[in-house]
């Protein structure tokens, strides 16, 4: 077959080779993927399988259904403040399409997409799938890994359309401070900017409460809201997400999504509506659990010797600098997998400015948490004979 020629080169990425290596041995103990590792509650399951029997097995709208989406806009008012009707609502099969659909209904060939990082890596591929350019923007550990409102704005030229954030962050697990929020808010009102925010771990804030981008004065009709209840409600396998922005934009990507997945799983529809409407004690008491888990990782990883870790802030990663250890953060995250056992994520995977870090997802059980800081704690004591 004669392939398109803008992915002839098309590869498996760094993290998907260690994926794919954690996964053929039973004996390492993995942090790298970032799902958590409780299973969905038993009673949205029931919820599922009630609305299946109930005769929700045929086609629902595109753009999901309203009640729905109205439980979205419930969800973020009681939790944020952040007030949305259903029109500015879509549902998605997992929040990584709303990227995608948002970046399709908004680039033309050439446009430039900021991204601020380290960043969730993927970005980079849907931004050049739909023939944009990505104008990759590092940040460092002091600026709390995202760049400042001055660094954003000297990246920015007159073919720049959409700037792309997140927080919590991925790979970081940094929060962003309401005040550079508000100093960035001002850069993409100056600019006529659209700005991505990836929410996707708005449920994991350890410090304070969580701040919607979109709810910064002046930045609701510009900004596209990313979220979805993969981590919040532990439902990575019902690929079920959605999208909060503009209801002209959700308009044109509803369209868009119609000629792709022609709406979202029902009964996955009707489970989430149940989820989000029931559950906010138990995503407070999951965040509880990943706050300990974040805390005594942390604790072991800054006594292990060319390790430093900061302090958790959000999501379920960690992002210790691994320099001291004299590897690259590739080579210490395969050599750590090969001799350690430990499955962790190179930095310069979200990033050049990643390097010289690794991911560490905190997504198993305390007991594994345990096994893996002893294993690493080991083969740091070999490498540093």
């Amino acid at each position: 077959m004669n392939f398109a020629e803008r992915y002839a080169g098309l590869k498996p990425s760094g993290m998907l080779k260690i994926f794919k290596a954690a996964d053929a041995d039973p004996d390492i103990i993995s942090l790298g993927v970032g799902e958590p590792d409780f299973d969905t509650e038993p009673d949205i399951i029931d919820e599922a399988a009630r609305a299946a029997k109930a005769g929700y097995t045929h086609y629902g709208p595109i753009q999901g259904f309203e009640d729905v989406r109205r439980a979205v806009c419930s969800y973020w008012d009681r939790r944020y403040g952040l007030k949305s009707v259903p029109e500015e609502v879509q549902i998605m099969a997992g929040g990584v399409q709303s990227v995608y659909l948002g970046l399709q209904a908004l680039l033309d060939p050439g446009d430039e997409v900021i991204t601020a990082e380290p960043c969730f890596a993927p970005y980079f591929d849907q931004i050049y799938q739909n023939r944009g350019v990505t104008v990759h923007l590092p940040s460092s550990e002091e600026e709390g890994f995202v760049p400042s409102a001055e660094a954003i704005e000297r990246a920015i030229t007159s073919r720049t359309k959409v700037l792309m954030i997140c927080s919590p962050g991925n790979p970081t697990g940094r929060v962003i401070p309401r005040s550079r929020m508000e100093a960035i808010a001002a850069v993409a009102e100056k600019h006529d900017l659209t700005v991505f925010s990836d929410e996707i771990y708005d449920s994991m804030v350890y410090n304070g409460k969580h701040v919607p981008f979109a709810s910064i004065p002046g930045m609701k009709e510009r900004t596209l809201t990313m979220g979805g209840l993969s981590k919040s409600h532990c439902m990575t396998g019902w690929r079920i997400g959605y999208a909060i922005g503009p209801a002209p934009l959700i308009k044109i990507m509803t369209l868009l999504g119609a000629n792709q997945t022609y709406g979202v799983n029902v009964p996955t529809q009707r489970a989430a509506m149940y989820a989000l409407n029931n559950h906010d004690r138990k995503i407070e008491e999951r965040a509880k659990i990943f706050r300990e888990r974040l805390a005594y990782t942390a604790k072991r990883l800054n006594a292990m010797p060319g390790i430093r870790c900061p302090e958790p802030e959000g999501a379920f990663y960690l992002f210790p600098e691994i320099r001291g250890t004299g590897l690259s953060s590739e080579a210490f995250a395969w050599a750590l997998l090969e001799k350690g056992r430990v499955a962790v994520l190179p930095g310069s995977s979200f990033g050049e400015c990643g390097e010289g870090y690794v991911r560490i997802a905190c997504t198993c059980s305390m007991e594994n948490l345990e096994k893996a800081m002893d294993r690493m704690d080991i083969f740091l004591q070999t490498l540093n004979r």
